[in-house]
């Protein structure tokens, strides 16, 4: 038995298929991880949300914060972006049981006997891993408990740095923005949610990268993650980053989690998004 992790689909079915088949996937003996953003800015985001679903349980799924776009408008709360491919799946016969499936995804997952552990985007140094676990289960009960009410405060970059007295929307709102937006952080810790680009461009370089964070509390476990397509293949004893950027031209990539010297598996991409 296998487990694989797999990057930003992002609506790129067809690019998942090909990479099923060159891992040589079977769903009754191995697993899949998906770091999130399944669907959007490609073409086939109900075509990838209807095979990975199908999957059951040979599939884990971490909600990305396109993933939490598409609830979001479907719950009436957001609008559709220029940009946005999500009408398909909106006007889908099985819209219902989709986006409830969606609905119900973690936004961190562990696996403490392999000592991993799986999240779209990244962890604010000021986090332990029992931290980071409560306060994902916190947004995830408030997803399935009151979505529209979520929905509706969890737009916006602030509070930019944790403080265990944080409570309500603006609670909520951060971790959200750590789970499935983060990329890099200040000196001080802050959240720098504007900045998107590789740590080798000019804007990023008084950045620090959110798993470079000096004595960041949430070391232990292998943190598995995607969302920052610029930042590309990375692996470390700590992380491993898995974007890159299909949706924009770059490939899908897997890596086998239970073998250590296991490398990438890329396949490219047409791409139907221009950096």
């Amino acid at each position: 038995m296998a487990l694989y992790a797999i990057g930003d689909i992002q609506g790129c079915d067809t690019a998942l298929g090909v990479l099923l088949e060159e891992i040589g996937f079977s769903a009754d003996r191995d697993r899949l991880w998906f770091v999130g953003d399944i669907v959007n800015r490609g073409p086939e985001s109900l075509q990838a949300l209807r095979r990975i679903r199908a999957l059951g349980d040979a599939a884990t799924v971490v909600l990305g914060n396109h993933d939490l776009h598409l609830l979001a408008v479907a719950c009436g709360v957001s609008q559709v972006r220029s940009g946005d491919t999500l009408a398909e799946v909106l006007a889908a016969p099985d819209r219902g049981a989709l986006l409830d499936w969606l609905l119900h995804r973690p936004l961190m997952h562990e696996e403490p006997a392999s000592n991993l552990a799986l999240v779209h985007a990244g962890l604010p140094p000021q986090w332990d891993m029992p931290t980071a676990r409560s306060c994902a289960r916190e947004v995830e009960r408030a997803l399935r408990e009151d979505p529209a009410g979520l929905f509706q405060s969890m737009y916006g970059d602030e509070p930019s740095r944790w403080d265990d007295t944080l409570g309500g929307a603006e609670r909520l709102r951060f971790i959200v923005n750590c789970l499935t937006r983060l990329r890099y952080v200040d000196a001080d810790g802050r959240l720098a949610l504007h900045v998107k680009g590789s740590p080798r461009k000019p804007q990023s370089r008084h950045l620090i990268p959110w798993f470079e964070a000096p004595g960041a509390g949430w070391h232990g476990a292998r943190v598995i993650f995607g969302h920052w397509s610029t930042l590309g293949f990375l692996s470390t004893p700590a992380v491993v980053s898995l974007d890159t950027g299909c949706v924009w031209g770059g490939s899908l990539t897997a890596l086998r989690l239970d073998d250590p010297d296991a490398a990438p598996v890329q396949v490219g991409c047409p791409g139907f998004r221009v950096p």
